[in-house]
């Protein structure tokens, strides 16, 4: 399963239902937050990866708790959510407010409710990134270059998926204005991740810089 195929297959369907029964916001503003956010996890993941007792802990927490069943089995969204904001703390640290403010301004999910949202969709992403890890049987290692490729991937994948449902509905929930240049906002937002991937770790700019690249600000 790539990554294009996560954010456009059953599991991101099934996991923005759930979101919507509970939280009473639109599936696609789910979909578009799971196509937002998981780059953007990834990304951070991979940077944090560099440093050797981050990339050890990420490879213990991977083994240990994200086989990637969840991805065929989307009873677990819900009921793992306090471990999903336990991940996102972890990835975000101070930071994540800031993450939250954003993702709901571009989103439009209302501040209170983009934090319990988006610990719905963490443990998905850790989920799809350990299946990953199975396949691929790397150790710490190997994690950010697997990190590093299943972000190329998806870039080189978007950029063939012009005409794409996803596509469609990032366009809609997060405006037109960085979608016009290109004709494909997913292809955007990977780009912009990948893009500016390599400087934010020489210059240390963290999760202000990353964000600031995916949405232009």
């Amino acid at each position: 399963m790539s990554l294009i195929d996560l954010l456009t297959g059953n599991t991101s369907n099934q996991v923005a239902e759930q979101a919507e029964n509970k939280f009473g916001i639109s599936r696609n503003q789910v979909i578009a937050l799971l196509a937002v956010a998981t780059p953007l996890i990834i990304s951070y993941l991979r940077n944090k990866s560099q440093d050797a007792k981050e990339a050890e802990a990420l490879n213990n927490a991977l083994d240990k708790d994200h086989n990637g069943s969840i991805l065929n089995d989307a009873s677990q969204v819900e009921t793992r959510q306090a471990e999903g904001s336990s991940i996102l703390t972890h990835i975000f640290g101070g930071e994540k407010s800031a993450v939250e403010n954003q993702l709901s301004q571009n989103t439009g999910i209302s501040i209170d409710k983009i934090g319990p949202v988006l610990a719905m969709l963490a443990p998905v992403v850790m989920g799809y990134i350990g299946q990953q890890k199975q396949q691929s049987n790397v150790g710490a290692g190997g994690l950010g270059d697997l990190l590093g490729g299943i972000l190329g991937n998806a870039s080189s994948q978007a950029q063939t998926q012009q005409s794409s449902p996803l596509n469609d509905i990032l366009g809609s929930v997060l405006g037109g204005g960085q979608s016009q240049t290109s004709g494909n906002p997913l292809n955007d937002i990977l780009g912009k991740v990948l893009g500016g991937g390599a400087n934010n770790q020489q210059q240390g700019g963290g999760l202000g810089s990353i964000l600031g690249n995916i949405f232009g600000k």
